[in-house]
């Protein structure tokens, strides 16, 4: 699927005229018939007039904005279809037409399906690899500091605690619009090579968490979008560690998407690319995920592997060392994450050994980490032919779920309502599948 031409649609926007009005002014220079329908033919299909109808279109939007406008500006230039150009300012300008057309959109990428091939592989590539940039300052107008730096960096901790009780689907349009509105002047100003260092590594968390919570509503194709953005401004900022833990929520949403081998090679590329600068915890997450990934493929050996390395890792944490964006990795996460890797291989002695020590540990959680925890326990008692002691982890997890608007736990209820509810017609399963059937109609 082509990818819609945001950055026209951006424009047209806050020229503040309408499709059919950008064609009616095209038609007055150029003799032409165009109507509303070919403007958002270049917008939905990133088609491309032919003729001079491009440079008019540039003139137009020039002079109803008082700035010149490039073919590029346009998303018309050679090679803008494409969406893979790397140079720091273009990507700035895409990913702030992006965000707005996000929060003035509900629709935006809706029913367009994540990108692969080069569209992936290239700013994976760009990430790990030299050259670096040498200098992100900005020459607005305007100027901004470290203390406008740090009111962004404040936002970003109150949006992800509102997507840990609330969960993505209600924060996404907030978090949007926040960034339309409020980050994107700051993209534009005036700051030093220091300032701005600091300034893509703070919205470059913002979008990534804007991409945790499309991924939760579920919005997958824009999720991966807000990821690879992301990973442009890990670039820019120069911490490495900050790109591999992007890197590692392209690969948990390839997991989501049963790409198992993808998921290995993004985890193996974020450990080899940023190395001594990963934290414990972060590395303990890869290699958890590779764990599982191997699992799914039936590979007990490498999963046993992955395991191992990972518990080694997770012995090793500091949380004060640790950068806020590992904050998920809790007590009890490796364990929760180990017994669905186990559970999968047929194991399930072993994962439910590990999925009682992720429960035992579960209070010093996030309470959607408890809703996972509880999730996995039941799951595996009651495939282990224990249907009543499931039933209690259950209820666990719906007293923990309720309130939280998020596909991922919606799945979660779904998965330990069959497991359970498919086992036994007994009072006490039929009332909490009463109960889930109740969540569920809800929408969480």
């Amino acid at each position: 699927m082509t990818e819609p031409n945001i950055l026209l649609a951006g424009l047209i926007e806050e020229a503040g005229i309408s499709n059919a009005g950008l064609a009616s002014r095209v038609n007055r220079v150029l003799r032409t018939r165009y109507d509303h329908t070919a403007v958002a033919r270049w917008i939905r299909d990133h088609a491309t007039p032919r003729g001079r109808a491009p440079q008019v279109i540039c003139d137009v939007l020039t002079q109803r904005l008082g700035r010149t406008i490039t073919m590029s500006d346009i998303g018309m230039g050679r090679g803008a279809a494409s969406g893979n150009a790397s140079d720091l300012g273009a990507v700035a300008t895409r990913t702030a037409a992006m965000w707005r057309r996000d929060a003035r959109h509900e629709s935006f990428l809706k029913d367009a399906r994540p990108v692969g091939g080069a569209a992936v592989i290239m700013p994976l590539f760009e990430w790990e690899n030299p050259p670096g940039d040498l200098d992100v300052s900005g020459s607005g107008r305007t100027s901004i500091g470290i203390r406008d730096v740090n009111r962004l960096h404040t936002a970003r901790h109150r949006y992800e605690e509102m997507y840990r009780r609330a969960g993505g689907i209600p924060v996404r349009p907030r978090l949007a619009r926040f960034l339309a509105e409020q980050v994107t002047p700051m993209l534009s100003a005036s700051f030093s090579d220091a300032t701005g260092r600091r300034l893509y590594r703070t919205v470059g968390s913002l979008t990534a968490l804007a991409g945790i919570c499309a991924y939760d509503a579920p919005r997958q194709a824009l999720a991966q979008r807000y990821f690879l953005s992301a990973l442009r401004m890990a670039k820019a900022s120069a911490d490495r560690r900050f790109g591999a833990y992007v890197v590692a929520l392209l690969a948990n949403q390839a997991m989501a998407a049963a790409e198992y081998r993808l998921v290995i090679q993004y985890c193996e590329t974020a450990l080899r690319a940023a190395g001594p600068d990963l934290t414990p915890a972060l590395v303990s997450d890869l290699c958890t995920m590779q764990a599982r990934a191997y699992a799914r493929l039936g590979d007990q050996r490498s999963c046993h592997a992955q395991m191992a390395r990972s518990e080694s890792m997770s012995g090793r944490i500091r949380i004060e060392e640790e950068p806020e964006e590992t904050s998920y990795v809790q007590p009890g996460l490796v364990e929760t994450q180990h017994s669905e890797a186990l559970r999968q291989l047929g194991d399930l002695g072993a994962a439910e050994e590990y999925a009682d020590e992720a429960v035992r540990t579960g209070g010093q959680a996030h309470l959607r980490g408890q809703v996972h925890r509880y999730a996995g326990l039941a799951v595996i008692r009651a495939q282990r032919g224990r249907v009543h002691e499931a039933v209690e982890p259950a209820r666990e997890m719906l007293a923990r779920v309720r309130g939280m608007e998020s596909d991922r736990l919606q799945d979660r209820v779904h998965q330990v309502r069959r497991a359970i509810a498919g086992r036994s017609r007994d009072p006490e399963v039929r009332e909490f599948a009463e109960q889930a059937d109740e969540e569920l109609r809800l929408g969480l």
